[in-house]
């Protein structure tokens, strides 16, 4: 085998660092995504018995964003395995308390039928800011796409872009807000 073969050989059965910013995305749209990189379903040499998935770094966890009134009416089991033990937590309280958990249990309820998923979440790190260990980001070689674009803020725009933005009426000089 020649030395090309060999490095070749390497770069296809290599783990690639992954990030994906969850600022304002759905986790249970983004987890599908996310799902096909922890598993390998992104690379020609998948198959279901062989474990070829990628890492994940998850950043910005806490500014997800859940559609409709999901905030409100969605509800986490938790069982202690004590009698007694079960409880339900609505999300904004389990957000509240860990904001990287409604992203892992999305990601790990996406994974439904993968008798290997409890391994394969170990290759998924998951911030809830953008603060992540040199280390980590150290690895990161790629960057998932999002599935929505992030709008920007009317604050954030310049005076200059306000004043070049198109108008469509000019007040007249004498009009008072009220």
């Amino acid at each position: 085998m020649s030395v090309y073969k060999r490095v070749q050989q390497w770069a296809t059965f290599a783990r690639v660092w992954h990030v994906f910013d969850a600022t304002w995305q759905n986790p249970f749209e983004s987890a599908q995504i996310i799902k096909k990189y922890l598993c390998g379903l992104n690379k020609p040499i998948y198959h279901p018995m062989n474990d070829c998935g990628d890492h994940v770094v998850v950043i910005n966890s806490k500014d997800i964003a859940l559609p409709g009134n999901e905030w409100q009416k969605r509800a986490y089991f938790h069982h202690t395995g004590y009698p007694g033990g079960a409880s339900w937590t609505l999300a904004w309280e389990l957000h509240n308390k860990d904001p990287t958990m409604i992203m892992h249990k999305a990601v790990y309820h996406s994974m439904r039928g993968n008798l290997q998923r409890r391994y394969t979440m170990q290759r998924l790190h998951i911030f809830p800011d953008d603060n992540v260990p040199d280390e980590i980001m150290g690895n990161v070689t790629n960057q998932i796409r999002q599935i929505r674009p992030v709008p920007k803020r009317l604050d954030k725009y310049s005076e200059e872009e306000v004043q070049q933005f198109p108008k469509v009426m000019d007040w007249p000089e004498d009009h008072v807000l009220r």
